[in-house]
């Protein structure tokens, strides 16, 4: 699985997915960096088969309207620890491993659950 951790994702998280085994890139790393905005940022991850990871509710309607990102973990949980989304993404790994294959799909983790909707 490879995923692209936008600009209110931290380092940390992007690093520890590359610990895992995953291939992990930080918008701050390619493309304008952060000044990169969400359709170019959509494009890249749809042509290179990245599962965006945000926080930010525009790539969710983005997908809901437009069907890109094609792949969407849309976070939900405000202003939490590195060590705790690190934890809930580690908590739906298996989860995001069984939709990875499919053409679209968004997951959003919320304080008690996670919704997935794949096609």
């Amino acid at each position: 699985m490879k995923f692209l951790c936008d600009v209110h994702i931290s380092f940390k998280v992007t690093n520890f997915l590359i610990s895992q085994g995953f291939d992990a890139v930080h918008i701050n790393k390619i493309l304008d960096k952060r000044y990169t905005n969400d359709n170019d940022i959509c494009k890249y991850a749809d042509d290179n088969n990245f599962i965006v990871i945000t926080k930010d509710s525009d790539f969710k309607n983005s997908f809901i309207i437009r069907k890109t990102p094609k792949k969407l973990i849309k976070i939900n949980l405000g202003n939490i620890s590195n060590t705790e989304l690190i934890e809930v993404l580690l908590e739906n790994i298996e989860s995001i491993k069984k939709v990875a294959g499919k053409q679209y799909f968004l997951i959003e983790v919320d304080k008690n659950a996670s919704t997935v909707i794949s096609e």
